[in-house]
């Protein structure tokens, strides 16, 4: 098989036309671990070379990027963290985009390939343990999986009109369980799909690490000074965030940056870490990723649904074999916030949607 990999690359350029490349994620490691040895380890290159490149950077921007304090190793400066913060808000956002279009170009590469694999198109929103079951899938020998993230809704309109073969869908426990359940009303048909359970996720506020604004309930967003940033429209994620301010008999439009919108839950997340909103609404796995606090506030069901003539095919024997598998149980459970329920096992519509919490 063939695998595709599309990576940004950031270049700078002056007034006068000279450019230089920057390894942000170079950067990043430095920030993390306050270790520049570490960081050169990491991108391949000696220590010498990693100062070399560090000071390269510096005088190209005509200021520091490093700060090193004898016994307290280095940090990165302002300038220096406010460059790997916009490298990873990029990453956040154009991520799921770019696996899209990589997949979309491996797909049809292999499919003329002689002996192509078996190919699993999988719709699904773009989530941590969908990811995980990815990097599992694609270690099979012989079975390709075709991927690509869409939200909660289309993924069953994909299905309906025979665009995938499974669909990923989220659905809230507890009493927002019927209307989640409602918005799904004929693309889910009893007697044509079966239901097959993955994993269980945590939902809730996202804030800056310590909780400076003491955020621990969705009441408080409405307050004028907190800034808050939100999921687009069409996700899954926003129409939870939307029921939940219904629930609790608040206006979205009164949040002060509600109409601000990110297109993933790292993407947000990675917002509230640069420090351009104080709040969000999404993943706890999401959360722990950029090092900030976590307000749990509902739990999630992630479930996959695709025809029931499927189930007998070798190809989707195997996928449920892996979600089955202890390697994919461990994977799950390494995740903050996420943990296996039913991964593998296959309901009916009515068995997996029933209205108890």
């Amino acid at each position: 098989m063939i695998h595709i990999d599309i990576e940004p690359v950031w270049r700078f350029k002056r007034d006068d036309d000279t450019s230089i490349l920057v390894m942000l994620d170079f950067l990043n490691e430095i920030r993390v671990t306050g270790k520049i040895g570490r960081a050169a380890v990491r991108a391949g290159v000696s220590y010498r070379h990693a100062w070399n490149l560090i000071e390269k950077w510096s005088a190209f921007f005509g200021a520091p990027l490093v700060d090193r304090k004898q016994g307290r190793g280095t940090t990165l400066t302002a300038f220096g963290g406010k460059l790997v913060w916009a490298g990873q808000r990029l990453q956040a956002r154009l991520g799921p985009q770019l696996q899209n279009l990589a997949q979309e170009l491996e797909t049809e590469i292999n499919q003329l390939l002689p002996h192509g694999p078996s190919i699993i198109r999988v719709h699904a929103s773009h989530g941590f343990a969908v990811s995980k079951l990815r990097e599992l899938l694609s270690r099979e020998a012989d079975l390709g999986v075709d991927l690509r993230y869409v939200s909660n809704q289309n993924s069953l309109v994909s299905l309906a009109h025979d665009g995938c073969d499974l669909a990923g869908m989220h659905l809230p426990q507890g009493e927002l369980r019927k209307a989640s359940i409602a918005a799904t009303k004929g693309w889910l048909l009893p007697s044509v799909h079966r239901v097959i359970g993955l994993v269980t996720r945590e939902m809730g506020l996202m804030v800056k690490r310590g909780n400076p604004l003491r955020i621990v309930s969705m009441e408080q967003l409405v307050d004028p000074v907190i800034r808050f940033v939100n999921r687009d429209p069409d996700s899954g994620t926003r129409l939870l965030f939307d029921q939940l301010l219904a629930q609790h008999k608040l206006d979205g439009p009164r949040i002060n940056g509600y109409e601000q919108v990110e297109f993933t839950h790292a993407a947000v997340a990675a917002y509230v870490a640069s420090d351009m909103a104080d709040v969000t609404f999404g993943v706890e796995a999401a959360a722990r990723q950029f090092d900030l606090d976590f307000v749990r506030l509902v739990t999630e069901d992630y479930f996959f649904v695709c025809r029931k003539q499927l189930l007998e095919l070798g190809p989707v024997k195997r996928v449920l074999a892996i979600m089955r598998s202890e390697e994919f149980q461990v994977a799950i459970s390494q995740l903050p916030g996420y943990r296996c329920k039913d991964a593998g096992v296959v309901k009916t519509v009515q068995e997996a949607f029933q209205l108890s919490g």
